[in-house]
Parts: C-alpha cells; structure tokens; sequence
C-alpha cells in the first residue's frame, strides 16, 4: 500500500529546519502526496473503529474500545469519566476528551493483524519519514514512532499540557492532519501554544495534509469543538523518541 504514506519529494527541507530552529515547532503543508493523503484520509473516515480517550487530572489516562462505548455498562463509565474531566478542567486543571484509536496498542495485541493501520505505523517508522524528521528537527538521534489515530468531535478537547515525557524518550510531537478541505476557525481544533502567562503565540489550523512537529516539553493545546461544528477534525498522533 505504497499510496497510503507517500512522501512529498518537492518538500523544503532546509526551509522547514530552520523555521524549527527558530520556534521548536513548525506545520509542514503538502507533507504526504496527493493521492497518499486522500487514502489515509478515508481510513480514518471509513476503516477505524474509534473507541475514546478521557484523561482527569494526574488520574491515570482511560481508553474505551469502540465495542465498549455501545453497551450500557460501557456508555455509563464513559459518562462518569468524561464528568471527571469536565470537572477538573473546569479548576483549571488538566483534562481531555476525543476520539481515538490507538495504533501502537492495537498492533501490539493484534487487533487487525495486515489492517492499513498496522502498515501505517510502519511507514511512520520506516527511513523516509524517519529522515525527514531528523533533517526537520536537526535531532539526530530520533529511531522510532508511536501513534494513534484521533478524531475531535463537538464537545471534544484536549487542555494545556506540556508532554513532559524524556524519560521515556519523547522527543519531537507530530500531528499529521487529515481534516476536511474546508476546516472553518470557527470550528475549533486548533493546536495551540501558549506562554508562561497562557498568552497563544502561535496556533496551527488543523490543514488536510499538513504536518505539524513541535519539541517537548513545551506548553500546548488543542481548543474546544463547538456544538455546530461538523465531523471531520481527524489526525494521526504521537511522538518521535531517542528511545
């Protein structure tokens, strides 16, 4: 399935590390072909289970398989954990809500064993994207990828963090977006950076084939979805590590 992560060979590669340099982050427009981000874009939208991702606070993050959000037992806690959020974003504290569907788990345990998301995650780890990574960031020693894939829907958010994660080799956090053409502002989900004072400095707007990568630590968010917005604010996610 070489048309589902297909590079853009006519990429700016030395304009694009030093808008890196300058700013630890950067979007990467055009990043795959045509025709490969037209395919993993009805992957998402026609091939992927989505289950939901809900983190509260310093709680332990809780994912919920599409199966288990259709049964009552599993429709009532994924209420009370989405209360939970709710209520800790409301103080000011960290919370999230979206939909997801988390390659690198459901390659590990087998979930669709030669599915286009376990041949996804290989291209996410193969040279090319590697490389392009490497000569983006300027950081050398990047060797591997997660990933998952997420879908912001009205009432989805993901609140001010920082991904805090070295020890466990994050090194550059990557957002591929595969959102509709015609992603409006007012419909939210940007990616968002913010100050020490929680000014945004900068935000990205969700582009189909637009990549973004940003070094970590650094303070972000992805902004509420409205109730008027449609569906359409998919992505795949993760991040790029030194181990």
């Amino acid at each position: 399935m070489k048309t589902l992560f297909e590079l853009n060979p006519a990429l700016d590669r030395s304009a694009l590390a030093q808008r890196f340099a300058a700013t630890s982050r950067v979007q990467v427009q055009n990043v795959l072909t045509e025709a490969s981000a037209r395919e993993l874009q009805r992957v998402l939208a026609r091939e992927t289970e989505w289950g939901m991702a809900v983190g509260a606070g310093d709680q332990r993050p809780r994912s919920f398989r599409a199966a288990a959000t259709r049964t009552p037992d599993g429709q009532q806690d994924l209420q009370q954990a989405a209360k939970a959020a709710e209520a800790h974003t409301a103080q000011g504290q960290y919370g999230f809500r979206f939909s997801h569907y988390p390659i690198l788990t459901a390659v590990q345990e087998g979930w669709a064993p030669g599915g286009p998301h376990e041949i996804l995650l290989e291209h996410l780890n193969a040279p090319a994207f590697m490389q392009l990574a490497r000569d983006v960031t300027g950081i050398e020693h990047l060797f591997k990828a997660d990933g998952q894939a997420t879908l912001f829907a009205p009432g989805h958010y993901l609140g001010r963090h920082i991904d805090s994660h070295v020890a466990e080799g994050w090194e550059v956090a990557y957002v591929l977006n595969l959102a509709r053409d015609d992603w409006h502002p007012d419909w939210g989900g940007y990616l968002l950076f913010l100050n020490d004072d929680g000014d945004v400095i900068e935000g990205f707007r969700p582009r189909f084939n637009a990549l973004n990568l940003f070094r970590v630590p650094q303070a972000h968010m992805v902004s509420y979805i409205p109730s008027f917005a449609p569906i359409g604010r998919m992505a795949v996610t993760g991040w790029l590590r030194s181990k």
